[in-house]
């Protein structure tokens, strides 16, 4: 199965008359050769589910599929399903298409159906192989659908990612750096994170006014588990960054110094000087106390 024997993405596009939507934050990516090294970086993915979240047109929709991959995609704008239909002929049936907004789907709903009564809602995924999600995110939704799947049960494996370059640098980010954020602490909660390759601007249709880059997350061996309590400390620790932590958690608690006793921390530290370790001692403490 060859990606090249079908109609190329710009004789797609132009034959249905379409264009890139920006308010859905669209930016084509009709590169085979772009696309095929994102379904590269995603791994083995043959003959394995995968979520891809905005395929437009389809170009890395056609790249996952070429690499074996049963895939599911869900995209918005219903302007792009008469383009992505097609391909479910050609892939002889391994691509389902879903008609809906991302950031409300229930993705372990959609690929394995409602859990059995009297069951933990997530039951139903941890029996099924967890899911690789690959997509080039509308920039719009990139990182709130980020944190989402970073929340996600059983049903979500690794992810491969394409987002704004000045975002793939904040979710990569080590302690000390200006990029280091809310982002890089509860990705790195999380996933091991690394930035893959840079996508220029050029390669996109309409071009957007900066570079994008493919950031690749696989499941840590130590995940946090409260992701919820890391993200109301780290809005609270970055939300004033420039303060130090005794100053900046004042929003979570009036009694900052005995928090930060309770977390190992100085309390003249700033938050882009702790580290991954320190947030979750930080986070823990917090939760003990509230």
């Amino acid at each position: 199965m060859n990606a090249d024997e079908l109609p190329t993405l710009r004789e797609e596009l132009e034959a249905h008359g379409l264009w890139a939507n920006k308010g859905l934050g669209q930016h084509f990516l009709l590169d085979l050769n772009i696309t095929r090294r994102i379904a590269r970086a995603a791994g083995d993915i043959a003959g394995k589910p995968v979520i891809e979240v905005g395929p437009g047109p389809g170009g890395l929709t056609r790249a996952l599929l070429e690499a074996g991959a049963d895939v599911t995609a869900i995209e918005k704008d219903a302007r792009f399903l008469p383009l992505l239909e097609p391909l479910i002929e050609w892939s002889e049936g391994r691509l389902r298409i879903i008609h809906g907004d991302a950031l409300e789907a229930d993705e372990a709903t959609l690929l394995y159906g409602p859990p059995a009564p009297r069951r933990p809602a997530s039951a139903h995924a941890g029996e099924a192989p967890a899911v690789h999600i690959v997509s080039n995110l509308p920039y719009n939704v990139g990182t709130p659908l980020l944190v989402k799947w970073l929340k996600a049960g059983a049903w979500r494996g690794d992810m491969t990612l394409m987002f704004q370059k000045e975002v793939a640098q904040r979710i990569v980010a080590k302690p000390g750096s200006d990029a280091y954020g809310r982002l890089a602490v509860l990705a790195q909660a999380r996933c091991e994170a690394r930035l893959e390759f840079t996508v220029p601007a050029r390669a996109f249709t309409p071009p957007p006014k900066i570079a994008s880059a493919i950031v690749r997350l696989t499941d840590r061996a130590d995940p946090y588990p409260h992701l919820d309590v890391l993200e109301r400390v780290t809005a609270a620790a970055f939300g004033q960054r420039r303060k130090m932590l005794r100053s900046a958690l004042r929003s979570l608690t009036p009694e900052t110094e005995a928090l930060l006793r309770g977390a190992d921390l100085p309390p003249t530290a700033r938050a882009e000087e702790i580290d991954q370790a320190g947030f979750r001692r930080l986070a823990d403490a917090w939760r003990a106390r509230a």
